[in-house]
């Protein structure tokens, strides 16, 4: 069982240091894995949470079986259940929050949906002008048409109703809807 146990530890070694000089390309690798088996749901399976405890499972099996007189099977329970404890405090402390931390200043028109901003260039009936929206922790200027083909004057404070193509369809805000 001691080979087992080097093994689970040398692999997750060799596995360390090949993902940080590869690093991307395994990350797209595992990207990939996983969206074609569909692990969406299962935040858990994250390489880094399986090869971890693979590793500590080895790590510990080796500790054990070296330096205490437990028996094999203890041993090995022991080991899985400190790789399962462990693998557990890493996700909840390392993987999870970098997921949730993970910050983008891209966004798609669809996130505008709902969102007050200001007309800039004042919208014709049946034309276009242009909206100001602040967006994440900067502003984006987009086309804009009125969602009820009226006038918008410029200044006027609006709501995005629906994107179609790139435009912004937009209706006056006031409070009193709201």
């Amino acid at each position: 069982m001691l080979e087992v146990y080097w093994i689970c530890l040398i692999g997750g070694v060799i596995f360390a240091l090949i993902s940080t000089v590869f690093s991307d390309l395994l990350g797209d690798f595992f990207d990939g894995i996983f969206d074609a088996l569909s692990f969406d749901s299962f935040d858990f399976l994250h390489p880094m949470v399986l090869v971890s405890g693979i590793t500590i499972f080895g790590a510990s099996g080796v500790l054990l079986t070296k330096y205490s007189s437990m028996e094999t099977l203890v041993v090995a329970l022991l080991s899985l259940i400190i790789a399962l404890a462990l693998s557990i405090v890493l996700y909840f402390t390392y993987v999870k929050p970098m997921k949730n931390s993970e910050n983008s200043i891209g966004y798609s028109m669809q996130d505008l949906v709902g969102k007050i901003g200001e007309v800039t260039v004042t919208i014709p009936v049946g034309g276009y002008g242009e909206v100001l929206l602040k967006v994440g922790a900067g502003n984006t200027n987009q086309i804009a048409a009125s969602l009820e083909r009226e006038e918008i004057p410029a200044g006027t404070r609006v709501v995005v109703g629906d994107t179609k193509e790139g435009v912004l369809y937009v209706f006056p805000y006031s409070k009193e809807e709201f």
